[in-house]
């Protein structure tokens, strides 16, 4: 299969496309976020464009690019003091031909229209990656958690799924936790949806807790799948993580469950981050300290360089400034620009995979490419957390509960079956190893033979 259409500009949308962005771009004005993701997608689709002209007949893009449900709602609620708050509420329901909407819920105040559809449409090509039956949707709302007491949590909650509620359900639509939901705001939804529908129906939302149908490595699934999925990009060149340096950013779940699994696989993690700034301890990040201050106290990574003399924190700087052989961003989106990847690249950083939704921007990814550097998207290095949810779902349906170390091992098959999906379309596109082109590629595939399929839906 050939790499190029129609004469297209290496990195741009080949021209069959360019109607389609148009379209995007027309009905979606102000959506800046939602712009980048589908515009990431279209430039990359020009060897199954070449190879399936089926596709553009029956106007797959376009539908693929349409959410098929877009939901936004009042979210009214009552603070301690009494004073009443209004937020807003959202879900998109983008494509669901392979299975229920599956997708997590955001809480914070940067949440809009653009950010979820951004989200939603990633979703449905990270799922696609996993090959287990999940269509794609995401959702949540503009409040935000921190500083809030427990019981002004809880009534937002109760009021957010209130209107939720008669959108979702296991065979429809499964939503999840995200940034700023967790257990506690999962198990207050899940609470109010059991007493509005009188269900226990514990296959309706994923990420609960153990005591009430959650799975075992939910939390740890998305770090310790980033893990994985940079260890089978480096065993292609026959190299692995074992004596690498590596830097993470982030101290979040995402970035401290990818510390430890890095760790166990024998590499050494020198650098993680905060919102102050980055910690870098030449010797090794000391993991327990750092889960200790994060985790039990919340406290600042600042902290663990007053407790560690050998180490170093640097207030407001850029974690990339750390040579590193492997780079984990697992912070949030847009964090590793063009220089911090110029950097990288010249630190002589062999692989960067995206624990976070699409933490590099586009010109870094242009830049590592470019550099030499392997490149795993964030719809393939950062499935392990989807991929986990599902085997939650069918834990659920089954009334069954998994070991973890059977669980793991389960994360384990499904991010190899990614990373050789992602690598046999590279291969096909004649581009061995640009795991970007492989991933969208792959992903559309899946669901657009599903859309044919099913016909005009």
């Amino acid at each position: 299969m050939s790499s190029s259409s129609d004469d297209a500009v290496p990195g741009s949308i080949p021209p069959k496309l360019t109607s389609v962005f148009e379209t995007v771009i027309r009905r979606n004005p102000a959506e800046p976020e939602f712009h980048d993701a589908v515009e990431g997608v279209l430039r990359t689709l020009g060897p199954v464009i070449d190879r399936h002209p089926e596709y553009l007949e029956a106007s797959l893009l376009e539908r693929i690019c349409e959410p098929e449900r877009q939901i936004a709602f009042r979210v009214p609620w009552t603070e301690d003091s009494g004073r009443v708050r209004v937020n807003r509420g959202f879900r998109v329901e983008f494509n669901g031909v392979l299975g229920p909407f599956k997708g997590g819920l955001r809480f914070h105040p940067s949440v809009n229209s653009s950010i979820v559809k951004f989200l939603g449409f990633e979703q449905v090509f990270k799922n696609a990656l996993t090959g287990l039956p999940l269509g794609g949707g995401k959702g949540g709302a503009d409040f935000d958690p921190s500083g809030r007491s427990d019981a002004e949590v809880m009534r937002f909650c109760q009021s957010f799924m209130t209107e939720l509620h008669r959108h979702i359900g296991e065979h429809t639509d499964v939503p999840a936790g995200d940034a700023g939901v967790g257990e506690r705001e999962l198990g207050y939804m899940f609470g109010q949806y059991r007493r509005i529908t009188n269900r226990y129906e514990s296959g309706t939302l994923t990420g609960k807790g153990l005591a009430w149908g959650g799975a075992q490595v939910r939390r740890e699934a998305t770090g310790y799948g980033c893990a994985y999925f940079v260890q089978e990009m480096l065993r292609v060149d026959g190299s692995s993580l074992s004596g690498r340096t590596v830097t993470v950013s982030g101290a979040g779940n995402v970035a401290i469950y990818a510390i430890e699994k890095v760790q166990a696989l024998g590499g050494m993690v020198t650098g993680c981050s905060d919102s102050g700034g980055y910690l870098h301890d030449p010797a090794g990040l000391d993991l327990d300290l750092i889960k200790r201050i994060k985790q039990v106290e919340r406290g600042s990574l600042e902290q663990y360089a007053a407790e560690r003399g050998d180490s170093s924190f640097v207030a407001g700087g850029r974690i990339w400034e750390i040579p590193t052989e492997v780079a984990l961003p697992c912070a949030t989106q847009n964090e590793l620009d063009e220089d911090d990847a110029r950097k990288l690249v010249e630190s002589g950083a062999l692989a960067v995979a995206e624990g976070a939704n699409m933490p590099c921007t586009p010109a870094a990814v242009a830049v590592l490419k470019e550099g030499g550097a392997l490149f795993g998207p964030a719809k393939a290095a950062n499935a392990g957390g989807v991929a986990t949810s599902a085997l939650e779902m069918q834990q659920n349906a089954s009334r069954d509960s998994w070991t973890f170390e059977y669980t793991e091992k389960r994360l384990v098959e499904i991010m190899c079956g990614i990373h050789a999906a992602c690598y046999e379309m590279s291969e096909e596109c004649g581009v061995p190893g640009d795991y970007l082109i492989g991933a969208n590629n792959a992903a559309f595939v899946k669901v657009a033979d599903a859309m044919l399929a099913m016909g005009v839906t």
